[in-house]
Parts: structure tokens; C-alpha cells; sequence
């Protein structure tokens, strides 16, 4: 079992049900999964460029990515049903937790002029997605071997009814949120 879950079953969850006094342990708060999504605009062009990119998140993830195809076609793209277009990957269980590990504890300190992430980046369900503008934070990227440096989002599904829990719980995970 990861440290961040256990970091999670024996701070967060009491100190959860005391903040919000839940009477059930099934309403406390969970991360349920994390998806990373690299969508690639310039792949239209150059469909080789989405199979570097697939290659890339499957090493920050440690899982492989799949790649997702235009559902529709758009002329003034010059997008056709069926081209790549770019990739994701959904992470659960350990790889989630050690995902989120090495986001908060590497990657993140890693990020040029870092002040904290926005606290707006939250949907109204308890969900929150950030983006990243360089891949090169993440330890498994050789800066070397990428031809271009390519963005990528990360959206935090949890079981929180509200962001305010949602914000709460990620915040005692150790993600940083600006004042």
C-alpha cells in the first residue's frame, strides 16, 4: 500500500469527519480516479506526432495510452471522423495514488515561477482539473529525445458532493492551492 493512502486513511479521513461532520464512513470524500489527457491540434498535419505523444504519457503514467480519434469532421480544420487526434490515459487504484505522489512531491516543485495552483479549476462537483504547459517537469521525460514540448490536463475526480470538500481533501493530500 502506498504512503499516500495511508496518509489518507489515517489523517484525512478523521480529520474530514470532524470538519464536516459526516456520520457515514462512505461520505467521506475519495479520489476516485485521475485522467490525463493530451489533446494535439497539430497532429492533423503530422499524425506521426501523436504516436511521440502516447509514448511520453505512457511514461509519465506508467500505463499505457490510448489514442483518441476526431469524432466529427471539421472542414475549416481539415479534420476527418477517425484521424488521431490525441491521447489519454485513466489512472486508479496504486497508480493513482503514485501518480498524485509524484505530481505534488516533483513535478509541481519542478514547474518555472510556481506560486500555487488556481482554486477556479474546480466544476461545481467536487472535481478539479488543472493543465500543464510542459511536459519536461515530469522526471521520466528526457528533454533531449522530444522533438516539441507538448501541454497536457489533469482532471481529479472525487466523490465530493461540493468543491469545498472536494478543495479540503485535496488540499490535506498535499496539492498546492494559491491563498
Amino acid at each position: 500500500m502506498g504512503a499516500l493512502r495511508d496518509i489518507y486513511i489515517n489523517e484525512c479521513v478523521p480529520a474530514l469527519r470532524e470538519e464536516f461532520g459526516y456520520k457515514n464512513v462512505m461520505e467521506i470524500p475519495q479520489i476516485k480516479k485521475i485522467v490525463l489527457n493530451m489533446g494535439l491540434g497539430e497532429a492533423v498535419q503530422n499524425p506521426k506526432i501523436v504516436e511521440g505523444a502516447a509514448e511520453e504519457l505512457t511514461r509519465i503514467a506508467g500505463q499505457k495510452a490510448i489514442v483518441t480519434k476526431a469524432k466529427k469532421s471539421i472542414a475549416t480544420f481539415k479534420l476527418r471522423v477517425g484521424m488521431p487526434i490525441g491521447c489519454c490515459v485513466t489512472l486508479r487504484g496504486d497508480k493513482m495514488y503514485d501518480f498524485f505522489s509524484k505530481l505534488v512531491n516533483v513535478a509541481l516543485p519542478r514547474v518555472r515561477d510556481f506560486r500555487g495552483l488556481s482554486p477556479k479549476g474546480f466544476d461545481g462537483r467536487g472535481n478539479y482539473s488543472m493543465g500543464i504547459q510542459e511536459e519536461i517537469i515530469f522526471p521520466e521525460i528526457d528533454y533531449d529525445k522530444i522533438d516539441k514540448i507538448k501541454g497536457l490536463n489533469i482532471t481529479i475526480v472525487t466523490t465530493a458532493k461540493t468543491d469545498v470538500e472536494s478543495a479540503s481533501l485535496l488540499r490535506m493530500l498535499g496539492l498546492p492551492f494559491k491563498k
